[in-house]
């Protein structure tokens, strides 16, 4: 295996919502839903950096397609990190979150590593950090 990831797909419970969310919201850049000729085939793909895509799936097809039966979603099963390249993005990101309808679960603030982030959930409960570590900084793009 290659040490990439390609595709982080989120299963969603409306996906029209989500798709308002990081489309409208969060101005992820996105062609819309697309396969919705096809049975459990409505997918929204954004575009992020470096090639890799962000996809919102109906939870309940993405536990057809999987096979696996359909789990409550945890918001501390995993975290998706944004890493920002200036402090003050922290905060401008988490308020553009919060005005899209994410539920701030903690502002930011200072944290032990000498960086500065913040906690919100989107509105199906997937949790992202948004991240400025001066150690880490992303490249511009």
């Amino acid at each position: 295996m290659k040490p990439r990831i390609s595709v982080v797909t989120l299963g969603v419970a409306h996906l029209e919502r989500s798709l308002v969310f990081y489309r409208d919201g969060l101005k992820l850049p996105t062609q819309g839903i697309v396969g919705r000729e096809f049975a459990h085939g409505a997918v929204a793909f954004f575009d992020l950096s470096s090639g890799v895509k962000l996809a919102i799936w109906a939870q309940d097809d993405l536990a057809h397609d999987s096979g696996l039966a359909k789990a409550p979603a945890s918001s501390t099963s995993f975290s998706i990190g944004h890493n920002v390249s200036h402090r003050r993005e922290v905060d401008e990101v988490m308020e553009q979150a919060r005005l899209a309808g994410a539920a701030i679960v903690k502002p930011a603030e200072e944290t032990f590593y000498g960086g500065y982030a913040g906690y919100f959930t989107d509105p199906d409960g997937h949790l992202w950090e948004v991240v400025w570590n001066p150690a880490n900084v992303p490249p511009q793009d």
